[in-house]
């Protein structure tokens, strides 16, 4: 089974940049589409990002495309958000998602079946 572990969260003033990581364990790792999802407070969660295995599919939320930044080391298990320019509206715990059902919905919550416990992510402005 795969367990997904976040860090790199912090409070940031606008403008500014974090990096996210998430650590992922177990051998599936190697077949599955990675997101991030967001959740601000009173708000439903929201598509961030996603990619595939190997990182030739990406896609991105309107929102932060341009910004934000998903990637993926094949040999660490490990995938990131490399978050830039960013804004008071990115307040939100950040969340790292496994999608085992492959890339025909990779935006929508229901596809992913495991997920981290979230990095709360702060921009003042």
């Amino acid at each position: 089974q795969v367990q997904l572990v976040e860090s790199g969260g912090g409070l940031v003033q606008a403008g500014g940049s974090l990096r996210l990581s998430c650590a992922a364990s177990g051998r599936a790792f190697r077949n599955i589409v990675m997101g991030w999802f967001r959740q601000a407070p009173g708000k439903e969660r929201e598509f961030v990002a996603a990619i595939n295995w190997n990182g030739s599919r990406l896609r991105y939320a309107d929102s932060v495309k341009g910004r934000f930044t998903i990637s993926r080391d094949y040999a660490k298990n490990m995938v990131y958000l490399q978050m830039n320019n960013l804004k008071p509206e990115d307040t939100a715990v950040y969340y790292c998602a496994a999608n085992f059902r492959g890339w025909e919905s990779p935006s929508q919550e229901s596809e992913y079946a495991v997920w981290g416990q979230g990095t709360q992510v702060t921009v003042s402005s």
